[in-house]
Protein backbone atom coordinates (compact mmCIF):
# COMPACT_ATOMS: atom_id res chain seq x y z
CA UNK A 1 0.00 0.00 0.00
CA UNK A 2 1.24 3.49 -0.85
CA UNK A 3 2.61 5.55 2.01
CA UNK A 4 1.63 8.75 0.25
CA UNK A 5 -1.19 10.80 1.73
CA UNK A 6 -3.37 13.74 0.74
CA UNK A 7 -4.55 16.76 2.68
CA UNK A 8 -7.63 18.30 1.10
CA UNK A 9 -8.39 21.81 2.27
CA UNK A 10 -11.66 23.61 1.56
CA UNK A 11 -11.88 27.29 2.46
CA UNK A 12 -14.04 30.37 2.46
CA UNK A 13 -12.75 33.43 0.64
CA UNK A 14 -11.05 35.71 3.15
CA UNK A 15 -10.57 32.97 5.75
CA UNK A 16 -6.84 32.71 5.08
CA UNK A 17 -7.26 29.14 3.86
CA UNK A 18 -4.66 29.29 1.11
CA UNK A 19 -2.02 30.83 3.39
CA UNK A 20 -2.81 28.23 6.03
CA UNK A 21 -2.55 25.45 3.45
CA UNK A 22 0.86 26.68 2.32
CA UNK A 23 2.12 26.70 5.92
CA UNK A 24 0.75 23.23 6.63
CA UNK A 25 2.35 21.82 3.46
CA UNK A 26 5.65 23.41 4.41
CA UNK A 27 5.49 22.03 7.95
CA UNK A 28 4.73 18.55 6.65
CA UNK A 29 7.29 18.78 3.86
CA UNK A 30 4.77 17.91 1.14
CA UNK A 31 3.76 19.40 -2.21
CA UNK A 32 1.21 22.23 -2.30
CA UNK A 33 -1.32 22.63 -5.11
CA UNK A 34 -3.90 25.33 -5.67
CA UNK A 35 -3.94 27.21 -8.99
CA UNK A 36 -0.95 25.07 -9.98
CA UNK A 37 -3.43 22.31 -10.81
CA UNK A 38 -4.77 24.36 -13.71
CA UNK A 39 -1.36 24.40 -15.39
CA UNK A 40 -0.85 20.68 -14.81
CA UNK A 41 -4.31 19.87 -16.16
CA UNK A 42 -3.48 21.93 -19.24
CA UNK A 43 -0.25 19.98 -19.72
CA UNK A 44 -2.04 16.66 -19.19
CA UNK A 45 -4.74 17.39 -21.76
CA UNK A 46 -2.94 19.52 -24.31
CA UNK A 47 -5.65 22.16 -23.90
CA UNK A 48 -4.92 25.81 -23.21
CA UNK A 49 -4.73 26.78 -19.55
CA UNK A 50 -7.36 29.47 -20.17
CA UNK A 51 -10.04 26.77 -20.50
CA UNK A 52 -9.31 25.55 -16.98
CA UNK A 53 -9.10 29.08 -15.61
CA UNK A 54 -12.55 29.91 -16.97
CA UNK A 55 -14.02 26.71 -15.55
CA UNK A 56 -12.14 26.86 -12.23
CA UNK A 57 -14.56 25.89 -9.42
CA UNK A 58 -17.55 26.73 -11.60
CA UNK A 59 -20.42 24.49 -12.63
CA UNK A 60 -21.79 26.02 -15.84
CA UNK A 61 -22.51 23.17 -18.26
CA UNK A 62 -20.27 24.50 -21.01
CA UNK A 63 -17.64 27.06 -21.79
CA UNK A 64 -18.89 27.56 -25.33
CA UNK A 65 -21.65 25.96 -27.37
CA UNK A 66 -21.50 22.62 -25.61
CA UNK A 67 -23.42 19.75 -27.12
CA UNK A 68 -23.57 18.10 -23.71
CA UNK A 69 -26.64 18.92 -21.68
CA UNK A 70 -25.98 16.60 -18.75
CA UNK A 71 -23.21 15.26 -16.55
CA UNK A 72 -20.80 12.65 -17.80
CA UNK A 73 -18.55 11.56 -14.93
CA UNK A 74 -16.81 8.81 -16.89
CA UNK A 75 -16.04 10.39 -20.26
CA UNK A 76 -13.15 9.09 -22.31
CA UNK A 77 -10.14 11.09 -23.34
CA UNK A 78 -11.36 11.46 -26.91
CA UNK A 79 -14.30 13.46 -25.61
CA UNK A 80 -11.94 15.56 -23.50
CA UNK A 81 -10.09 16.74 -26.54
CA UNK A 82 -13.05 17.58 -28.76
CA UNK A 83 -13.52 21.38 -28.76
CA UNK A 84 -17.11 21.00 -29.94
CA UNK A 85 -18.13 19.34 -26.71
CA UNK A 86 -15.68 20.83 -24.24
CA UNK A 87 -17.67 21.16 -21.02
CA UNK A 88 -16.80 22.04 -17.44
CA UNK A 89 -17.53 18.41 -16.61
CA UNK A 90 -14.83 17.13 -18.96
CA UNK A 91 -12.37 19.70 -17.61
CA UNK A 92 -13.24 18.58 -14.08
CA UNK A 93 -12.44 15.01 -15.06
CA UNK A 94 -9.07 15.97 -16.50
CA UNK A 95 -8.22 17.88 -13.32
CA UNK A 96 -9.37 14.93 -11.21
CA UNK A 97 -7.06 12.62 -13.12
CA UNK A 98 -4.15 14.97 -12.42
CA UNK A 99 -4.98 14.95 -8.68
CA UNK A 100 -5.06 11.16 -8.60
CA UNK A 101 -1.77 10.85 -10.49
CA UNK A 102 -0.02 13.35 -8.20
CA UNK A 103 -0.94 11.41 -5.06
CA UNK A 104 0.36 8.20 -6.63
CA UNK A 105 3.77 9.87 -6.86
CA UNK A 106 3.98 11.87 -3.62
CA UNK A 107 2.10 13.27 -0.63
CA UNK A 108 0.23 16.47 -1.44
CA UNK A 109 -1.96 19.22 -0.04
CA UNK A 110 -4.74 20.33 -2.38
CA UNK A 111 -6.74 23.51 -1.96
CA UNK A 112 -10.36 23.20 -3.12
CA UNK A 113 -11.37 21.66 -6.46
CA UNK A 114 -13.29 18.79 -4.80
CA UNK A 115 -10.03 16.96 -4.10
CA UNK A 116 -11.59 15.29 -1.05
CA UNK A 117 -14.29 13.80 -3.28
CA UNK A 118 -11.85 12.89 -6.06
CA UNK A 119 -9.73 11.02 -3.50
CA UNK A 120 -12.66 9.63 -1.49
CA UNK A 121 -11.39 6.06 -1.90
CA UNK A 122 -7.80 6.87 -1.00
CA UNK A 123 -6.95 5.27 2.36
CA UNK A 124 -4.84 8.15 3.65
CA UNK A 125 -6.66 11.45 3.35
CA UNK A 126 -7.46 14.23 5.78
CA UNK A 127 -10.22 16.65 4.80
CA UNK A 128 -10.14 20.13 6.34
CA UNK A 129 -12.41 23.15 6.03
CA UNK A 130 -11.27 26.65 7.04
CA UNK A 131 -13.88 29.27 7.90
CA UNK A 132 -13.95 32.68 9.56
CA UNK A 133 -16.62 35.25 10.58
CA UNK A 134 -17.87 37.49 7.79
CA UNK A 135 -16.45 40.69 9.28
CA UNK A 136 -12.98 39.16 9.56
CA UNK A 137 -13.17 37.91 5.99
CA UNK A 138 -14.26 41.33 4.75
CA UNK A 139 -11.40 43.03 6.61
CA UNK A 140 -8.84 40.69 5.09
CA UNK A 141 -10.12 41.28 1.57
CA UNK A 142 -10.34 45.05 2.07
CA UNK A 143 -6.72 45.16 3.17
CA UNK A 144 -5.42 42.72 0.60
CA UNK A 145 -7.32 44.03 -2.41
CA UNK A 146 -7.77 47.68 -1.40
CA UNK A 147 -11.55 47.55 -1.85
CA UNK A 148 -14.53 48.86 0.13
CA UNK A 149 -16.55 46.88 2.69
CA UNK A 150 -19.46 46.70 0.25
CA UNK A 151 -17.24 45.39 -2.54
CA UNK A 152 -15.64 42.84 -0.21
CA UNK A 153 -19.01 41.55 0.97
CA UNK A 154 -20.27 41.19 -2.59
CA UNK A 155 -17.10 39.35 -3.60
CA UNK A 156 -17.52 36.99 -0.65
CA UNK A 157 -21.17 36.37 -1.48
CA UNK A 158 -20.36 35.49 -5.08
CA UNK A 159 -17.39 33.33 -4.11
CA UNK A 160 -19.33 31.37 -1.50
CA UNK A 161 -22.13 30.71 -3.98
CA UNK A 162 -19.74 29.66 -6.73
CA UNK A 163 -17.67 27.37 -4.52
CA UNK A 164 -20.65 25.76 -2.83
CA UNK A 165 -22.42 25.17 -6.15
CA UNK A 166 -19.27 23.63 -7.61
CA UNK A 167 -18.56 21.41 -4.62
CA UNK A 168 -22.17 20.28 -4.12
CA UNK A 169 -22.61 19.57 -7.84
CA UNK A 170 -19.56 17.38 -8.28
CA UNK A 171 -19.33 15.73 -4.86
CA UNK A 172 -23.02 15.24 -3.99
CA UNK A 173 -22.03 16.53 -0.55
CA UNK A 174 -22.48 19.89 1.20
CA UNK A 175 -19.72 22.50 1.04
CA UNK A 176 -18.79 23.80 4.49
CA UNK A 177 -20.97 21.33 6.40
CA UNK A 178 -19.11 19.87 9.36
CA UNK A 179 -20.08 16.26 8.65
CA UNK A 180 -18.38 16.52 5.24
CA UNK A 181 -14.90 16.99 6.74
CA UNK A 182 -12.61 15.53 9.37
CA UNK A 183 -11.96 18.98 10.81
CA UNK A 184 -13.64 22.38 10.44
CA UNK A 185 -11.82 25.30 12.03
CA UNK A 186 -12.37 29.05 12.48
CA UNK A 187 -9.05 30.67 11.59
CA UNK A 188 -9.93 33.86 13.49
CA UNK A 189 -9.57 32.09 16.84
CA UNK A 190 -5.85 31.33 16.64
CA UNK A 191 -4.77 33.38 13.62
CA UNK A 192 -3.11 32.08 10.45
CA UNK A 193 0.11 30.61 11.88
CA UNK A 194 -1.41 28.99 14.96
CA UNK A 195 -4.29 27.58 12.92
CA UNK A 196 -1.74 26.00 10.59
CA UNK A 197 0.10 24.57 13.61
CA UNK A 198 -3.15 23.14 14.99
CA UNK A 199 -4.06 21.55 11.66
CA UNK A 200 -0.58 20.09 11.23
CA UNK A 201 -0.74 18.51 14.70
CA UNK A 202 -4.21 17.12 13.90
CA UNK A 203 -2.98 15.60 10.62
CA UNK A 204 0.06 14.02 12.25
CA UNK A 205 -2.09 12.42 14.91
CA UNK A 206 -4.76 11.20 12.49
CA UNK A 207 -2.28 9.70 10.04
CA UNK A 208 0.20 8.59 12.72
CA UNK A 209 3.02 10.48 11.02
Amino acid sequence: MSTHYAINLGRELGSGGRAIGELVARQLGIAFYDKELLYLASQESGLGQEFFEKADERTSPALFGSMMGGRFPFMNEAAFLSPSCLSNDSLFNIQSKVIEELVEKKSCLFVGRCADYVLRNHPRCVNIFVTSPLEIRKSRLMERMQITATEAEELIRKSDKMRSNYYNYYSFRTWGQASTYHLCIDSSIFGIEETANFITAFIKKKLAL
